[in-house]
């Protein structure tokens, strides 16, 4: 409640993100804080510590979110499936404990096909997570190995016919562009996701990202021209199997939109624990922005001593607008003028000119109430965000 710059209105809905940062094999185009468990002589993850760290952690976290009801939760990594369903059944028991969740609480818990077991996604279902989120990325072989998955297509099926199984709802992940790939190619992968009818696909351009293995030893991925192709392919054949595209990378069926991700993109607020997990909350007068410790042994032993957080630091007034724009533009319908007001404590007039730059290159259409990104828009997103940075 101290003084600050702003005068939110009222406070957007919150979410829950919760890292669990181990893996099997770091994939080598993966820039996420994940790391390979390398576990000698049997060892077992450090699950009971990292979940009493977990909730330390929020714990500590508690006066800053105090009365808010938690509308999504979303438990990410790493590969979050190689916890036990023991040990989800104890967080999502823990978070209860804690938080006031919203009747209609959508939980989501990502896996990854070499981590599945028969059986294990029910019980992350009966644990009391409500929608999976399946990292299968390619049903080629050639393709999976490349990406360094530790699953193959045989898996992917079984594990995406499991997931269809056992929850009203899932989203199925792809990439594409990958190496060595062609159109027809892509098409095979279509196949084979849309035969498996999922209510949610989200498709995702590989792109070679800094300090990955991808960056030292770049693989050879098919030409922008011919990524383009792919991405109208996608878009084309996902409309006809009633799967519309309502983000940049998102494709869902009416009523199977993911909604904790559409909190991110409605610049909603979002408490983020575990290892490296981000932050953004809103108060009266400020926006704040966490960051906790990265590496899981250094975040469980400042978590447990109830120091999770390595950085906080306050949005400024001028970098507001990016932000709401940088995820906004990101929904095929956009947002309202009265969100932008609501969600930063700012005048219209703080995008003014900026509108009028991209409504004149055509990459957004508007009227008195909505902004929305053009095809050109989608197409050319990061140019349409570049548009409201402070400097430009």
């Amino acid at each position: 409640m101290r003084p600050g710059p702003l005068q939110l209105s009222a406070l957007p809905p919150l979410s829950l993100y919760v890292h669990l940062p181990w893996c099997l094999r770091k994939c080598p185009y993966c820039d996420f804080n994940s790391h390979e468990w390398r576990g000698g002589d049997g060892d077992a993850l450090p699950e009971q510590r990292y979940l009493d760290a977990l909730i330390a952690d929020l714990d500590a976290a508690l006066p800053l979110i105090w009365g808010r009801s938690v509308h999504t939760i979303f438990i990410g990594g790493g590969t979050p499936s190689l916890f036990s369903p023991a040990a989800i059944d104890r967080l999502l028991g823990d978070l209860r404990a804690r938080l006031k969740l919203a009747p209609d609480c959508e939980i989501t818990l990502e896996a990854n096909p070499g981590t599945f077991e028969r059986d294990r996604f029910r019980a992350y279902r009966a644990a009391g997570v409500t929608r999976l989120s399946v990292g299968v990325q390619s049903f080629n072989d050639e393709h999976l190995k490349a990406l360094g998955r530790v699953h193959d297509r045989a898996q992917a099926i079984a594990a995406v016919e499991e997931a269809a199984m056992a929850f009203d709802t899932f989203n199925l992940d792809l990439m594409y562009a990958l190496p060595g790939q062609t159109l027809e190619g892509l098409d095979a992968d279509l196949d084979q996701a849309l035969a498996l009818a999922p209510p949610h696909l989200s498709v995702y351009h590989l792109t070679i990202e800094p300090n990955t293995y991808f960056a030292k030893f770049p693989p050879v991925v098919p030409e922008d021209d011919a990524a383009y192709a792919m991405l109208d392919r996608i878009t084309e054949r996902t409309a006809q199997n009633g799967l519309n595209r309502y983000e940049i990378s998102a494709y869902a069926r009416v009523g199977h939109h993911c909604a904790h991700n559409l909190n991110y993109w409605q610049f909603g607020d979002y408490l983020g624990i575990g290892a490296g997990a981000h932050s953004k909350l809103s108060f009266a007068h400020r926006v704040v922005r966490q960051v906790r410790f990265r590496e899981p042994r250094l975040y469980m032993d400042n978590a447990l001593a109830g120091q999770a957080v390595a950085q906080s630091d306050e949005v400024g007034l001028a970098e507001l607008p990016f932000e709401f724009m940088l995820n906004a533009l990101r929904l095929k319908e956009g947002f309202t003028l009265a969100q932008f007001g609501e969600r930063t404590g700012l005048a219209i007039t703080a995008i003014q000119r900026g509108l009028e730059e991209a409504e004149r290159k055509g990459l957004i259409e508007r009227d008195l109430a909505r902004v929305w990104p053009t095809a050109r828009g989608f197409d050319f997103l990061s140019d349409l965000q570049a548009i409201f940075l402070p400097d430009a």
